[in-house]
């Protein structure tokens, strides 16, 4: 009999996940039902904003709080195999947020987003730079952040998977750009693989390479952390600064009190604005064919971290929050 294997929250987290809060459930290959669609997944995205929904009583708009014992949720790429669905037929490529599953059914209940097999970029870029990760760094950039030639932009948690694309996104606006990232390591890739312009290491003296990386303060900050990083940007910030709020990495698994100095904002006349990239579906194509063309033309690079077979789902989520991956996170299964 044929199985499929989910990665189930074993345990709730207690701060940063560790493999220990993950295991592997077997059970036989459904069929689809009414309505629905059986997905074999070919690549599972790791995105650290899932760790917001693994606590008691996480649950919102977006998602309920995850349960103990079931498939943990996240972003897959996968194929239609067999469909009972009138929208997807067998052969189709789906982008779904779903669950860590190396097979799925899918049903209208879930975030789903049909991909042409026809496109020239290999499937997992669905995933990661052309897919939530490229998108949230382009609405964000776009959007909210605004940079223009000269201005100096700064990106947190700037070797991952949202922020490694934004900061190369500031770049190509001809602003001058700089990442805040953990180690020595990273901070060295973002300027000799990304292009940026200046590196601040998080675990090291953050006033004294403020000093030195913005001397004339910051016009633009993608925020990817929260937290007290976001404080100590604040103290920087120029007037008329635009801040775009893509994540709070610091404070997923770990509730901390806001900034205490929002009152910058107000000095400063700045603006500081959340987002979120599956409300904008009906831009995808827009925000698809840019990224595109800039992959064409070699301004923009697309760094991943992938391992591979589901065993390794759970691991390699623990990795981002060890510092361990550089890019976009993906297990090929």
């Amino acid at each position: 009999m044929q199985e499929m294997t989910s990665v189930v929250l074993a345990r709730r987290p207690n701060g940063n996940p560790v493999p220990e809060d993950f295991s592997l459930q077997r059970q036989p290959l459904p069929s689809p039902g009414p309505g629905q669609a059986l997905i074999k997944n070919h690549y599972i995205s790791l995105d650290a904003g899932f760790r917001n929904w693994m606590d008691e009583g996480a649950g919102d708009a977006v998602l309920p709080a995850m349960a103990i014992g079931a498939p943990v949720m996240g972003l897959v790429m996968g194929e239609v195999l067999e469909s009972r669905h009138p929208d997807y037929a067998a052969g189709d490529w789906l982008m779904a947020r779903i669950a860590w599953q190396d097979y799925s059914l899918a049903d209208d209940s879930h975030f789903i987003v049909k991909i042409d097999p026809a496109e020239s970029y290999p499937m997992n870029y669905y995933l990661g730079v052309l897919g939530d990760t490229g998108l949230s760094a382009y609405f964000g950039m776009t959007d909210i952040g605004k940079p223009q030639a000269g201005e100096t932009v700064l990106v947190s948690a700037a070797g991952g998977a949202v922020g490694s694309i934004a900061g190369q996104l500031a770049a190509i606006a001809g602003a001058r750009v700089v990442g805040i990232a953990g180690g020595e390591d990273k901070c060295a890739r973002l300027l000799s693989e990304l292009g940026y312009d200046a590196a601040i290491d998080h675990r090291g003296d953050l006033q004294a390479q403020f000093s030195a990386a913005c001397p004339d303060g910051v016009d633009v900050y993608f925020d990817n952390v929260g937290g007290p990083l976001l404080e100590t940007v604040l103290e920087h910030i120029n007037v008329g600064a635009r801040i775009a709020l893509c994540g709070a990495v610091a404070t997923y698994g770990n509730p901390q009190p806001g900034p205490s100095n929002l009152f910058q904002l107000i000095t400063r006349e700045a603006t500081m604005r959340g987002f979120f990239a599956h409300t904008q579906v009906a831009r995808y194509p827009e925000a698809r064919a840019q990224l595109a063309a800039w992959l064409e033309a070699g301004e923009l690079r697309a760094p991943e971290y992938m391992l591979e077979g589901i065993a390794s789902v759970g691991p390699a989520f623990c990795d981002l929050f060890a510092g361990r991956n550089f890019g976009k996170t993906i297990v090929k299964l």
